[in-house]
């Protein structure tokens, strides 16, 4: 099955439905055929009550018979033909439905793929889930019911309205009047349905956040016995779904008994106004089952359709939430002639470089920084929490871009940049230490997925992680669980490291990832980066003053501006902030 998904066209669904043309086509066509022979058969019941009738009128016992055999035959080989489009057309109407449901689905990833962090954090995570797998369903069960049952149904009310027409012009128009009754009975529930199916659906973004975060943080659930107060808050989020989903579910139940009330009065004024006819001679007793018949399929097609545009209701709501993944347009793009030349010497420079991650926002996160790192050298940021450290270095392979001034990679600024180009040049072991599910091979593979195995061997080496992944039974080809749960969190960050130097990249960002290993673990890891990456220039965030002492320059960030630049003894003679830093440390260490 080719799911190859087409560009996105400002959230239109046509390129997935160009894509699967054939059968979206070729199946309701199908389908409509076997409506328009269910209708059909109907005129051959018709002729066989007449034909009956008639035999009180002298029509002879074998003409009868004949006329039975042969009007009951070709009922039979309808039916069967009705009932083999219905098979036929609902498989090639399956098919497409499920081919445009996968290629809207990988649309949709593709989407959030490109998107930039301020993209990801505007939906939220447990959003998103929700879009890509609840939303994208609603659509498509909307789409294949509203192709299969709206030419199903539609084939049969123009057939049926055609034969009671050509049966009695009377009945018709009595059948025609109970059309706009239902056609109103639907817009005003519908009207009413669709604000508590956008309610639903928000509802099960929120439901999912909750399964989100409670497996994610199981284990300090765990620690903390919170077991009990996380089963309430879950209980609360899907309490709160089945109360908007009964409101939408009793709301949209009150159509059926308002549509078969109007198609039972009809049914009745039919029989009666007809019944009339019949004994007046205007119209025969086969004739009127058969307008009998066709005002229930008209009135059938009816209900039918509504359940349909019930269903579009709620598709609707899921329909706007993916067009809003469809058309955002990532905060973070390649520019439109982007610099394609790799990075090579690895020099950056900030020049007057402020940042915001709200712009409407006053307060700057980052305000006024400026500093050159030459290739090669070994830059340390240090500061207390929520100093911004983490979102200087973030601004590096533009993660988020800066709000004014500019940073500049080998003398580029980092905006001109193809995207792929800038991040290839640059290795990042982030704060929160992430593997993926597979083996540990793939995971160092992931920095470079051409890295040989005796390249990934040696990144392990670097990282100091060889010993332990040499310790289990499989090495290399141990399994990692998704999200690494089955390795330590000092194996976790190794496991980072080796990814990170297994690419070689020119820059080299390290966010607190040595704070679960030991120091001597540490020092082996830095003089690793000293021996296979001597010409890489190091960006190290650390907590541990003896991370980065040794470093070519520390900068020292308070409250998001640069207060001190210079060596670990430079620093300690000038700078207040820095040896505050470090007399704590030494004073916790000796108490």
């Amino acid at each position: 099955m080719n799911t190859s998904s087409p560009s996105r066209l400002s959230g239109s669904y046509w390129p997935h439905m160009k894509a699967n043309l054939f059968w979206l086509v070729l199946g309701p066509l199908v389908i409509a055929a076997g409506g328009v022979l269910e209708i059909w058969q109907t005129n051959f019941m018709a002729n066989i009550v007449n034909t009956i009738e008639g035999s009180s009128q002298g029509v002879s016992y074998d003409e009868v018979m004949s006329e039975i055999w042969q009007n009951g035959g070709a009922m039979c080989l309808i039916t069967l033909g009705a009932i083999l489009a219905g098979i036929v057309g609902v498989l090639l109407l399956t098919v497409g439905s499920m081919r445009f449901g996968a290629s809207l689905r990988l649309s949709l990833f593709r989407a959030v793929q490109t998107f930039s962090f301020a993209n990801i954090d505007k939906f939220s995570t447990a959003s998103l889930v929700t879009r890509l797998t609840n939303d994208v369903t609603n659509v498509q069960n909307t789409f294949v019911q509203t192709l299969r049952m709206g030419t199903f149904t539609s084939a049969m009310l123009i057939g049926a309205l055609i034969n009671a027409l050509v049966i009695s012009p009377t009945l018709a128009a009595l059948t025609l009047f109970s059309v706009p009754v239902i056609g109103i009975i639907i817009a005003v529930i519908v009207k009413k349905g669709f604000p508590l199916f956008e309610k639903m659906q928000k509802a099960i973004d929120g439901l999912n956040a909750r399964v989100q975060e409670t497996t994610q943080n199981i284990r300090v659930i765990k620690s903390f016995v919170r077991e009990e107060h996380e089963k309430k808050r879950f209980a609360t989020a899907a309490e709160h779904l089945c109360e908007i989903a009964i409101k939408a579910s009793g709301l949209m139940v009150t159509v059926m008994p308002c549509m078969q009330l109007v198609m039972n009065l009809t049914t009745v004024a039919a029989l009666w106004i007809g019944g009339g006819l019949v004994q007046t001679g205007e119209l025969e007793i086969g004739n009127l089952m058969a307008y009998n018949t066709y005002i229930m399929h008209i009135l059938m097609s009816m209900m039918m359709m509504s359940m349909t545009i019930i269903m579009y209701s709620r598709a609707r709501a899921s329909s706007r939430r993916l067009k809003e993944v469809l058309c955002e347009e990532s905060t973070i793009r390649d520019p439109a002639q982007p610099v394609t030349e790799p990075v090579t010497r690895g020099t950056v420079e900030f020049k007057n470089v402020s940042f915001r991650y709200n712009e409407s926002s006053p307060d700057k996160v980052l305000d006024n920084i400026s500093f050159k790192a030459n290739a090669g050298e070994v830059i340390a940021v240090v500061g207390a929490t929520g100093s911004a450290k983490t979102t200087l270095v973030s601004l590096i392979p533009r993660l988020y871009d800066v709000s004014e001034g500019e940073i500049l990679v080998d003398g580029v600024d980092v905006r001109r940049y193809a995207l792929k180009t800038l991040r290839d040049g640059i290795g990042m072991v982030p704060q929160k230490n992430v593997l993926f599910s597979g083996t540990i091979r793939d995971n160092i593979r992931w920095g470079d997925p051409d890295a040989t195995d005796d390249e990934v061997a040696q990144a392990a080496r670097d990282a100091q992680a060889e010993d332990f992944i040499l310790s289990f039974p499989d090495g290399y080809d141990t399994r990692i669980d998704r999200g690494g749960v089955n390795v330590s969190g000092g194996q976790k960050q190794r496991l980072c490291i080796a990814r990170a130097m297994v690419k070689k990249p020119p820059i080299l960002i390290l966010d607190d990832s040595t704070s679960a290993v030991d120091s001597d673990t540490e020092s082996r890891i830095r003089e690793s980066f000293r021996a296979h990456l001597a010409g890489t220039t190091v960006f190290l965030i650390a907590q541990r003053v003896s991370s980065v002492r040794n470093a070519d320059r520390i900068l020292v960030l308070e409250s998001g501006r640069l207060v001190g630049e210079g060596t670990h003894d430079e620093l300690m003679e000038t700078n207040d902030i820095y040896r505050e830093i470090v007399h704590s440390q030494q004073k916790g260490v000796s108490d």
